[in-house]
Parts: C-alpha cells; structure tokens; sequence
C-alpha cells in the first residue's frame, strides 16, 4: 500500500463545491445533535431535581401535617382544664418521620479445606449476604415496618388563664406527660 499525502489534492476536494455542501450538512446536522443532547440532558437534571424537590416538600409537609394534629389535640384537651380558657399550643419537632422497611436478607456461608500432599492445610471461609426492600403486590411502593415519629424539639402553651400559677403549672405537667417531653422543652406564657 502506497499512502501518500498529497495536500494539493486535498485543497482541490475541499474547495470543490460539492464538498463543501456536503462538509456543511454534516456540520449542521452534528450541532442539531448536540443542541438535542443538551436539551435532554437538561430536562433529566430538571426531572432530577423536581423529583428531589417533592421527596423533600412530602417530608416536610409530613412533619408539619404531625406538629399541627398534635397542637390541635393539645389545644383541644389543653382547654378543657379549669381555667385555662382559650389555648394556643406550637410545637417544633426535631426531625423527619423515619420508615423501617420490610427487607428480604439472604445470606450464604461456603467453607472449604483443603489439604496438600505434604499435610498442609487451607481453609477458606467465605459470606455473602444480600438484602432486597419488600414491595406491595403490583403497586411497586415500599412495605413499611416501622414509621418513627420525629422527636419534639420544644413546646410553646400561650392561654388566657396562664396567669394563675396553678393553672400554668397544671398545663405544664398535663404537657410533659401527653408528649413524654423533658420539662425544659416546654414553656408555657399567659396571653392578653
């Protein structure tokens, strides 16, 4: 094989119309190509991120849906007490509900010895395990075991009748005791 690279040639076929025409066609099809994947490319990143963004707006959202039952429950049976009147109650919780799922743990022992010709000895040991989260028939979604709720971070009485020591300290204890809260998360201030 004779290969010769005659650049007088190569300036002919470049210059040639056809060429050229065919030289841009490519060029233009090869940046419609790389607008496409960048297109693309940005609306999976997007995809991504929005998908982030409702895991963590559900998670939030979750947490508040749990501080607010729990504030109108305790406003609710926080009222009833002997003169404490009308009850607001806010609640600050720590961290997001926590879910335990249903796993399949699969896990495999081999052991091997062997012996040589002159009596030596070598055992192998080997483990392998393998877990797979459980899912629900056809749905797809996960099963889960266990939900912990979050901690409660502090809680904040204010009610009419909070001027009266005795009132004050009963809706601190009856607090404490609903929520199985230390004394120094709540607080509890008397309203106009």
């Amino acid at each position: 094989m004779n290969f010769k690279f005659n650049f007088k040639e190569f300036l002919n076929k470049i210059t040639n119309k056809k060429y050229i025409n065919k030289l841009l066609i490519i060029l233009i099809v090869g940046i419609m190509l790389l607008i496409t994947a960048s297109l693309f490319k940005d609306n999976k990143k997007e995809e991504t991120t929005k998908k982030d963004n409702i895991e963590k707006e559900i998670k939030e959202s979750d947490m508040e849906d749990y501080a607010y039952v729990l504030e109108r429950k305790l406003e609710k049976i926080l009222s009833q007490i002997k003169g404490a009147g009308n009850v607001d109650v806010m609640i600050t919780l720590d961290e997001t509900t926590e879910k335990i799922p249903a796993v399949n743990k699969t896990e495999n022992q081999e052991k091997t010895s062997e012996e040589d010709s002159q009596g030596g000895v070598r055992e192998i040991n080997r483990e392998d395990s393998t877990l797979q989260v459980v899912t629900k028939g056809n749905e797809g979604s996960i099963l889960v075991l266990k939900e912990i709720k979050p901690k409660i971070k502090g809680v904040i009485i204010v009610a009419e009748g909070a001027y009266d020591i005795e009132v004050k300290e009963q809706l601190y204890e009856a607090v404490k005791t609903v929520l199985d809260v230390s004394g120094n998360k709540v607080e509890v201030y008397s309203s106009n």
